[in-house]
């Protein structure tokens, strides 16, 4: 540590003449010492007040340079001396020298401005904000042929590009081009797989989605899968999945799909549809996911069913209703819930049997397969008569809805279950399906649903209670009393929140109610004519005339 004093002393004297001899002996020294023991030599660097003559020092046309970023760097493994590095302002003068020819100086300069930033967003951020991201791009474009330099800018990237505020920076270079031209030269796993760890990120933007596909990414992924699928060393697997996990996550973006989807007859659509009949479970899940994003608006949807794909997914659910993979079952399942969005789709894949291959998953304990399993019934029998009838009269079906009504732990599924009770109701306008609803239970979820903070659910609810209440009043009766139905109707008609179709199919529910004499009485008792008659001043029309019409109800049966 003596000789080390000694140098740190000589170069604050030497400093001043970056070119002589002794800066560069002194250097040396300082190099020597943090390689055997780097901490205690950063703290004598640090005490010794060093670090604020090591800008002057970072000249471009110095031969000191490589030394000074390499001193640098390994001084800033520290996490201690990294906010000294900042405060001594070495971030600027080590940014300038990324302008360098010299691949030595730039190495070294890399690993110090990515030591002095590890695991630090305001400082990454600062960098983005200087703009290191073009001139990092422009160097991998150069020195592509350099393995240290490559793996640097790789690093860099991967940590740049977590941040949101490098997207639109990267999207303005040749990142894409640059990192898919690295990957087509590289044979190492370790290499491709720091390419994919870069990647991965920069494909949450949609226009580097783009330029991606159009750098010609999807053809080296295909590749990927080509090589990896039937392999079984670890490294097969992991590239398999980080290529097909890559090729979904492209297809997020609307453009960037519809340009691999190519009106249903590209060659990587195609590829892709081959995937799901496979035995391999992760290019399963990648080819119903890649479906679930294909599926995205209507035009794709019709051409996906117009040409038998609901057939192929069917087979995959049924291979997995065993098997249980659940991811896989999520995935098909979101393909199917998309594929029925359009209605020209519904009738076609009902007659199919997916209905039937859905409800086979209904004794499943997984919250995502039951959320996605509600999701695509409820999008089937949408406007159809026929198959709401059919699911509503399935006591086993309603059964697991009133369940699932109660699963308070998943919000998602007791929303949906919810919604698919109201929806078979509401599209089948069935006697038998409101008495299978009353018998299993159901009615006091429909009226808790009309209490949403929604107010579609909130609709959808008063829609089929007013159903329940003109089909079969009797038999829901005592159901209505139990659960308070009254007292909701008279706060949602009291409440100025309440949304006018709210108000509007409450007051029609208060009149199908007047039928009944216990809840005739209730709704007396609640003094409804004061709440009604104000209502006949709404700015709605429809609101106004049904407030008039419900008075005239209220007065006469008074």
């Amino acid at each position: 540590m003596d000789n080390l004093s000694d140098a740190l002393a000589k170069l604050k004297l030497a400093s001043t003449d970056s070119a002589s001899d002794s800066v560069e002996s002194c250097l040396d020294c300082l190099l020597k010492a943090l390689v055997n023991n780097n901490t205690e030599a950063s703290l004598k660097i640090q005490e010794m007040g060093v670090l604020p003559l090591l800008p002057t020092l970072l000249n471009p046309q110095s031969s000191c340079s490589p030394k000074v970023a390499n001193i640098i760097a390994e001084v800033a493994k520290n996490e201690f001396m990294r906010s000294s590095c900042v405060e001594a302002g070495l971030i600027p003068p080590l940014i300038q020298l990324l302008n360098s020819s010299d691949q030595e100086v730039l190495l070294q300069t890399g690993r110090a401005l990515g030591n002095i930033c590890y695991d630090s967003h305001s400082l990454q951020g600062q960098l983005i904000s200087m703009g290191v991201i073009p001139t990092l791009v422009k160097l991998l474009g150069i020195h592509s042929h350099n393995a240290a330099l490559t793996e640097m800018c790789l690093i860099a990237f991967g940590n740049l590009a977590e941040l949101e505020s490098s997207k639109d920076q990267f999207a303005s270079t040749d990142i894409a081009e640059e990192l898919v031209r690295l990957f087509q030269n590289q044979v190492e796993h370790e290499k491709k797989e720091m390419i994919f760890e870069v990647l991965a990120p920069l494909a949450e933007n949609d226009v580097i989605k783009l330029q991606m596909v159009e750098a010609g990414l999807v053809e080296c992924l295909l590749e990927v899968v080509g090589q990896t699928v039937d392999g079984e060393r670890e490294e097969d697997v992991a590239q398999l999945k980080a290529a097909s996990d890559l090729m979904v996550l492209l297809l997020l973006g609307d453009e960037s799909m519809q340009k691999l989807f190519e009106g249903g007859k590209g060659s990587v659509f195609q590829r892709v549809l081959s995937w799901i009949p496979s035995h391999n479970h992760q290019l399963q899940l990648a080819g119903a996911l890649a479906i679930a994003n294909f599926a995205r608006n209507d035009g794709n949807c019709i051409h996906m069913v117009d040409t038998g794909i609901v057939q192929n997914l069917l087979e995959l659910l049924d291979r997995h209703v065993d098997e249980g993979n659940v991811t896989v079952q999520h995935a098909a399942l979101s393909a199917l819930r998309n594929l029925a969005i359009p209605v020209v789709n519904k009738s076609k894949m009902l007659s199919a049997g997916v209905a039937d291959v859905v409800l086979k998953f209904l004794q499943s304990e997984m919250p995502p397969v039951q959320f996605k399993l509600l999701g695509t019934l409820r999008m089937l029998i949408d406007t159809q008569v026929e198959a709401a009838d059919q699911l509503g009269t399935n006591g086993k079906l309603v059964e697991r809805l009133v369940e699932w009504c109660e699963a308070k732990d998943h919000a998602g599924v007791m929303g949906e279950s919810n919604r698919l009770l109201s929806a078979l109701i509401r599209h089948s306008k069935s006697k038998e399906v409101v008495r299978t609803v009353i018998q299993g239970g159901g009615v006091k979820h429909l009226v808790t649903m009309a209490t949403s903070e929604h107010v579609i659910m909130q609709n959808e609810a008063l829609v089929a209670l007013g159903l329940v209440a003109a089909l079969d009043l009797a038999a829901a009766e005592k159901d209505f009393v139990a659960a308070n139905l009254v007292g909701v109707l008279h706060k949602l008609l009291s409440d100025e929140r309440s949304a006018p179709e709210i108000k509007y199919n409450s007051m029609i529910l208060i009149c199908a109610l007047m039928g009944s004499e216990p809840l005739h009485k209730e709704v007396q008792s609640r003094a409804f004519i004061d709440v009604v008659s104000k209502l006949r001043a709404h700015e709605n029309k429809s609101v106004s005339h049904q407030a008039s019409l419900t008075e005239q109800r209220l007065t006469a049966q008074s």
